[in-house]
């Protein structure tokens, strides 16, 4: 439930609310009506918190004091939260040892940020005859950085190409 979608005061068309107090104390199942005087009492808002409880929980507190502190944590959560990308990496079964290094570098920088790399090796034409023999270069690829990465997801044959799922090491 988003901020916007928060009930106050005359809004709320429940018979029965459970009420909480400014403090945070259960003030009890008590009729709408009740709720509202005691909301207005205090000089505040009555705001429907818990919709789909069984009775719905309203809370006493001033509303617009309320939805800043609610956008305020939000936008923490949204702050603290870190986002996981998939970087792919292709080599062909035939790959020099200079380019396997640096694609193998390239994915030692992608797994120092974080991500997770996703090594595709693409087979064409004759090659596709010769997947089989072919899995060593992804098992050693998964070894040269095995002091940083685990091998997530081993290597498995898709179609025209074989892919295997590096993690980091945590």
């Amino acid at each position: 439930m988003t901020i916007n979608d928060l009930f106050i005061n005359e809004q709320i068309r429940d018979k029965e609310v459970r009420v909480i107090g400014l403090d945070g104390e259960q003030l009890g199942v008590m009729s709408i009506q009740d709720a509202r005087k005691v909301a207005e009492e205090a000089g505040v808002d009555l705001v429907k918190i818990a919709p789909n409880a069984k009775p719905p929980v309203c809370r006493v507190v001033d509303y617009g004091k309320y939805k800043y502190e609610q956008l305020r944590k939000a936008k923490e959560a949204r702050k603290k939260q870190k986002t996981v990308e998939i970087k792919e990496i292709r080599i062909s079964p035939n790959i020099d040892t200079n380019d396997l290094n640096t694609k193998i570098n390239a994915a030692r920088k992608f797994l120092e940020k974080g991500n997770r790399v996703k090594v595709t090796m693409r087979f064409r034409g004759r090659e596709m005859a010769h997947m089989g023999a072919s899995v060593h270069v992804l098992i050693d690829f998964a070894k040269e950085l095995e002091d940083c990465a685990v091998v997530e997801k081993q290597p498995k044959a898709e179609g025209r190409s074989m892919v295997m799922f590096l993690a980091e090491k945590k």
